[in-house]
Parts: C-alpha cells; structure tokens; sequence
C-alpha cells in the first residue's frame, strides 16, 4: 500500500516539474521576444550633471536632477567591488545571470522563517530591473527580469555587467552610482575611501532610505557592520583587518555639503553663463567647467567673511532669541514641542538651530533636533549677558528658539545669531584678470542675491585714488600743497543741496600734501583736487579704469565716491594699479570639457605685456600705489602692516553715515576687495568704517594667501628722478652730493623728504600762485611737482 503512494506522489511531483516546465518554456517563447534591445546597456549614456571645479580640482558646484560620476571598472578599488559582491550577489562571477543555489537557499530561508524575508536578485536581475523594468512585484516581471538577466550574461562580460550596476543603482540623497556616493556622504572620491566606509555604501542598494546613514546612522552602521562580516567570511579580508574597520569611526557628510570648498555663488555665475550658451542639456551632458578659483584663496575667503561677519555681531551685542514657544511640564509633549519648533529650521553655515531649555546667570542649556543638549557657559555668557540679567526688558528665557555654534578644540558652544549685515569679498590676478576667489554675501542658500557682481554700492574714499590719478595727469602731484580748511559748497556744486563736507574726525588745518591727503582720507582736501581738475574731466577719466561715467554724476561729491559700483568693478580697477597702467578684464570660467573630455570652451585672456590695453602712464600708476603704500604704512589702513608686507597698497572707504564699508588693498600679484553692509543701506553703527569692518575681513583673506607668494616690490619705471623737498611747504630744497647720497639710501635728507618725480616736469622752487587751494588749474604743467615720498 505504501509502495503505491509513493509511486503516486512521485508521478504526481514528475507531472508537476513537466507542467512547471512547459509553462516556463511556454512564459519563455511568449516573453523572450518582446524583451527590450541591450542598447541602453552597450551604449551606455547616463545622465550626468554640470560638474563646476576650482583650477586647482576642487568640486565648487554640481548642478542636475541627478547626483552621477561615471567610473570605469578598472578605477574601481578592489575592496569597493568585493563589499558589493559580499552584500548583494556572492555567486557573482559564477553565474548566468539567474542564481539557482541561490533561489533555493532564499527559498529554503524563507520556507524555515514563515515569511518572504530573504530575496535571491542577482546583480545582473538588478541591473536589468534598474535600466528596463519596473520594481513591481508580479510573476510576469520576475520572469522578464530572469530572462533579461541571463539575455544581458550572454551579451556582456561580467566586469562590463559590474561597472553599469556600479554606476547605475540609486544609493540615496538623489545619488546614483557609488562614485557619486562616496561624494555626497563622505565628500570624497571613491578612490579616497577606507574599507569601513566601502562597505557602508555596498549596505545601501538593499534599501537606500532605510541604510541612509545621514538619516539614520546606527541603522546605517549595524547593516555596514554585517556586509563586512560577510566580507571576511568569504574571505575577502582577515580578523585584524575586519576589527579595524569596524571599529572606525566614519564622519558623514550632511545633505548640503556636497562640494569640495564653499564657492556658491561662484557655482551659480557658472551654471548661469552656461545655460545662456548650451541651454537645459548642461543639466545631463555631463560638461565639466574648469573656473579660475584657487582652492585655499577660495576657503580663506569664505572664512575671512564669515568671520568678519561674526566679530561685527559681537561689537553690537545678541538681537534676541528668533521666536519663543512654550515648553510643556509633561516631557513627552516637551520633546514634542522641540521638536516641532525645530523641524523648518535648517543650519546656516554652522550656526544650528536650539531651544534653550534652562537659564542661569552661569549656564545655558540648550537641546538640539537630534536631542543632544549643549551647555554654553563661561566668556560665551559675556556677548548675552544682559539678555540672561533681564535688563531694558530683555530677558532670555526657557522656551527661546536660537542658534548655537561650535567652536575651538577641545569643542565648546556658544550662543550665535543669524546675521543682518552682509559682506562680501573678491580677488583676481591683476595681470590676467583670473578671479581666483569671490564670496558674494554670508550664505548663498539663505539669500543668492550676488553682491560681488550685482550690489551697485557707494565707494565712498575707496574711489579717491582715481581722483588723485586724474589729478597726476592734469599736472598735481604727491608735493602739491592744499588747503585744509572748511568748504561750503553750492547746491549746483554739490549736485543738489548747499553743502558744507567735514573730515571724518573733523578736524581741520592749513595746507597739507596730497600725498598726506590720501594717506589720511582728508575730505576737503580731495574735494579741493576735484574742483581743481573739474568734475567733467574727472568723470571721464574714470572710464580708463573700466566705470560707468553714468553712474558717476559730475558733481563735486563725486570725490568722496558718491557714484556708484560694484566689488568686482572696484577690483578691476584697482587692478591698473596693480599692474603698471594696463586694463584687464575679470573673468572666471577657463575652460570648459563635455563628458569625455574634449575641450568645448576656453577662455582667451587679456594679459599684461601681450594684448591687456595700457590706460595710464606707468609713471602715475607707480606713483598712486606708492601713495597708497604710505596708506596702509601709516595712514587709515595701517592695521594691514600686522602681515608683515612690504608689498602692499590700498585704501580704506567710507560713505556717509557708515552705509558701507570698504579696503581695497593689493600686491603686484593679487588685488582683493572687501566690503560690509546691509542690503537695504543703512548705517552700519557711528564707529564702523573701512578699517573697522571691512580690512579685517580682508586681512582675514591676504594673511594665509600671502604666505605663499614671495614678496616683491613694484619697478619704478623710466622717467622719474628724485628731489628733496620741504614736507612742509612742497618746494625744493637745495641738493648736495651728501644730501643726494643720503637721499638714495635713506629716503630723506636733513630737513627734507625725498620725492620721485616726472622727469620731463622739473619741480619748481615755490608751488605758483593758487596751488594752496587748489581751485584753479595750473595753466603750465611744466611748473608742477609730479612725485612721491614719505609723510613727515
């Protein structure tokens, strides 16, 4: 009886696997033809975004719907290929497409847990499903995708087969493909990887959401901690080499830091040109834009504005906390609480968002959207202490939403606001026009408005210098003696309204040089020199130095920069300084590739000695930055000697009631302008100036760009000889072959100061009649000193 079951149940098990069988075969014959062409997969052609470096390699910018980095099989570490066998397909290279052993052992795995919890795709049924197939789940998908699979193994090396699922599956943070992983969550190539952080990214296919160690990192580790379990169980690597890298500790990068160095604004100015040129194809082709940034000129000036940022909040104390909420006894619905006040708040550069959960005069505890609390206490109470006093009304309470920054090593918070005040930095070679690092305000996601290129800005004194060299080639000089004294201008003058200008600090004197002048920022003297030359004149010599003369109206104010420009026009034109006369454009992308690297753009600079145009006489150009050298010596912009320089020049700005600020310094190599304001003008506080806010920030630039650039001075050029002169009065005074001697070496000789000068306008022994006020024009140049030297 028992013999004749079992015949039956194995004739009823044989008919089964035939039926199975020509169902299967029938499923094949009816689906296999209509299975799509491997096109996609022999022309492979993903869509890469607009990639934007610095030309030194760094990532400023990537713009695209997807986040890819096409990388060929053979630049693939060995340890990223064995994590992704180890985690997905361990039968990868034995195979044909469809893992038998591995279907029955799923089978059996999920036969024995009483569910589907263990699946047997492939990488190949992976691939086949990424690049033809949907992700539903029906036995007529399941049977293409096997088929597909096995199409693909006859048609594709297995290698071939690795590098389109490398570069193809979706990992996460709109990431695909693992170059483009590596990037955006440990922010380096995949080349620069360990094996701890190769086997995080081969845990996140199985489920990219769930493994994302952005959004959830103990889950994130725990699967990366079993991929390279079954990495030293197949062998890949050893016990010490396992513990190693499980016990590393992997730093995530957030959603936002993406790039290699902070440069937005620069990444935007590129996507925007190449969009005008090429159009929505910049977003998938793949082109990579080379710009002309430095990497660490770029990262200084990103720090030096945040910084100078930051030290101008604490000059005008904490504002108060950005809303209140209540925070309930209950702790569940406390915690709820936070973190509803918290969820639309996101990071502004370091500055994260906090409720501050308890007060006292010596510590403030605040709780974080992750639920750490951080405790600020000690010379970080200083900046709040009124606020934690509760004096003039103002009082810091539990329940106040605020931002908390870390700071130092050992790490200690402190208390932060979101700035009001913007400020912004740019710098170029002034021999090519390269702009080798630009920050167009505090953070670019918060506000993309460019002040670099697109704030039209009062110079203020920033804009004397081309004063004083429209004033060199109408026959002044350094030794032009001018009157001092208190000036009441018409409103036809003045462009409007009567007007009586002051000296910053007030004061007023005799006649002085107009080299002392600059070097002291004196108002009346260079409204004297404007009046002097003619404001018509004036305004159109300023174009030389590439200004809109529209913007500058001809009246008298324009000598103390009541125009109006930009930071990047300002260092263009302090760039003619820089270089010896000649004009030369700015520019920024260099060059530009498509995705295989074949040049589609470059750009065709002008540079100095080659096809850059000259504007003004070398003479005047060495003889302005020889001025503008007393400037930061001595003068308004004296805190720029802390670098220790010898080489270099500038000039401090400030407009009327301090609505911005400026320094515009530079060295034969590299011009550089900073400036401070708000959006909407207005006063940035009675003791802001140019020196106050705005050299700091471009200290904060120039000191560790200038530690690798060699230091050397400007050439005086043909055509100047030097005379000694009365500080005192600008006339001559006699020479002597010890005198001469002296004045070579040291720069002075007794009772006088040394001066360069033209040498075709020999210098007079008495300044003529009307020179100490300077509201006439010298009608014989030949009569006036042309020179320079060192104030008294």
């Amino acid at each position: 009886m028992f013999s004749k079951w079992w015949h039956y149940a194995l004739a009823l098990i044989v008919s089964l696997g035939v039926v199975g069988t020509a169902l299967a075969g029938l499923a094949a014959a009816l689906i296999y033809p209509n299975l799509p062409p491997l096109e996609a997969l022999t022309d492979y052609k993903p869509k890469l975004p607009l990639r934007v470096y610095t030309a030194d390699g760094a990532l400023i910018g990537e713009f695209g719907e997807e986040r890819r980095a096409f990388i060929a099989i053979d630049k693939v570490p060995t340890y990223m290929k064995q994590a992704i066998i180890a985690a997905e397909d361990e039968r990868f290279y034995e195979h044909g497409g469809v893992d038998t052993l591995g279907v029955l052992r799923a089978a059996m795995s999920n036969l024995v847990s009483g569910g589907a919890k263990e699946g047997a795709s492939t990488i190949t049924m992976q691939v086949a499903r990424n690049f033809f197939l949907s992700n539903e789940k029906t036995l007529t998908r399941k049977l293409s995708e096997a088929m597909l699979a096995m199409k693909i193994e006859h048609s594709l090396s297995k290698d071939k087969i690795l590098e389109l699922y490398l570069n193809q599956i979706y990992l996460g943070q709109r990431a695909y493909g693992f170059e483009a992983a590596a990037r955006t969550y440990f922010g380096k190539p995949m080349r620069e990887l360990s094996l701890a952080e190769f086997a995080m990214l081969a845990g996140l296919p199985k489920a990219p959401s769930r493994y994302n160690p952005v959004v959830n990192f103990p889950r994130a580790k725990a699967r990366q901690e079993y991929v390279l379990g079954r990495m030293r169980a197949l062998k890949f690597i050893d016990q010490p080499t396992w513990q190693a890298a499980v016990k590393q500790k992997l730093v995530i990068r957030q959603a936002r830091q993406q790039t290699d160095v902070s440069a937005d604004y620069v990444a935007e100015m590129v996507r925007q040109a190449l969009f005008e040129k090429y159009g929505e194809s910049i977003y998938s082709s793949g082109y990579k834009a080379v710009t002309t940034l430095r990497r660490a000129q770029q990262a200084a000036a990103d720090l030096a504005v945040w910084q100078g940022i930051a030290d101008y909040d604490q000059r005008h104390g904490y504002r108060g906390p950005e809303k209140e909420i209540s925070l309930p006894a209950d702790k569940i619905e406390r915690e709820a609480a936070i973190a509803s006040a918290l969820e639309d708040l996101a990071p502004v550069s370091d500055m994260q968002p906090a409720v501050v959960v308890s007060v006292t005069p010596k510590l403030i505890r605040a709780q974080l959207d992750d639920d750490t609390v951080v405790d600020i206490s000690g010379a970080s109470l200083k900046w709040v202490a009124n606020w934690v006093a509760g004096k003039k009304g103002r009082q810091l309470v539990p329940g106040a939403v605020v931002r908390v920054q870390a700071t130092g090593k050992p790490q200690q918070w402190r208390l932060a606001q979101l700035p009001e005040v913007e400020a912004a930095l740019v710098a170029l070679n002034p021999n090519d026009g390269a702009i080798t690092a630009l920050v167009g305000g505090f953070d670019f996601h918060r506000n993309k408005f460019n002040r670099v290129t697109q704030a039209w800005r009062q110079p203020g004194s920033s804009f004397k210098p081309f004063i004083y060299s429209a004033a060199l080639e109408k026959g002044y000089t350094p030794a032009t003696m001018i009157d001092n004294m208190p000036l009441t201008l018409s409103a036809e003058e003045a462009g409007g309204t009567a007007w009586e200008p002051q000296n910053y600090d007030g004061d007023t004197s005799g006649p002085v040089r107009m080299r002392t002048a600059l070097t002291k920022s004196l108002n009346l003297v260079s409204i004297r020199i404007l009046q002097g030359i003619g404001p018509n004149y004036a305004r159109d010599y300023i174009r030389r130095f590439g200004f809109d003369p529209a913007r500058h109206p001809p009246y008298l104010t324009m000598a103390l920069g009541a125009g109006s420009v930009t930071p990047l026009q300002l260092a263009a034109a302090y760039g003619v300084f820089a270089n010896g006369g000649f004009s030369v454009k700015p520019y920024l992308i260099d060059k530009v590739y498509d995705k295989d690297g074949r040049l589609l753009m470059e750009a065709k600079p002008q540079t100095v000695g080659s096809n850059a145009p000259r504007v003004i006489d070398p003479r005047n150009a060495w003889l302005m930055t020889n001025m503008m050298q007393d400037v930061v010596r001595y003068g308004t912009g004296a805190r720029a000697g802390q670098l220790g320089r010898s080489d270099i020049a500038g000039k401090t700005g400030t407009t009327n009631d301090a609505r911005d600020t400026w320094f515009a310094g530079y060295t034969p190599d590299l011009v550089a302008i900073a400036w401070m304001g708000y959006d909407q003008p207005r006063s940035l506080g009675r003791h802001e100036t140019g020196a106050q806010s705005a050299l700091p920030i471009w200290m904060g630039f120039m000191g560790p760009t200038l530690k690798n650039m060699p230091q050397h001075d400007w050439t005086m050029p043909s055509g100047i000889i030097n005379v000694n002169i009365d500080p005192n009065t600008g006339t001559r005074l006699p020479d002597t072959l010890i005198g001469e001697f002296l004045g070579h070496i040291l720069g002075a000789t007794s009772g006088g100061i040394v001066e360069h000068f033209y040498q075709e306008f020999p210098p007079p022994d008495a300044p003529p009649a009307g020179w100490s006020t300077g509201t006439e024009t010298p009608s014989d140049p030949a009569t006036l000193l042309h020179g320079t030297g060192t104030p008294p």
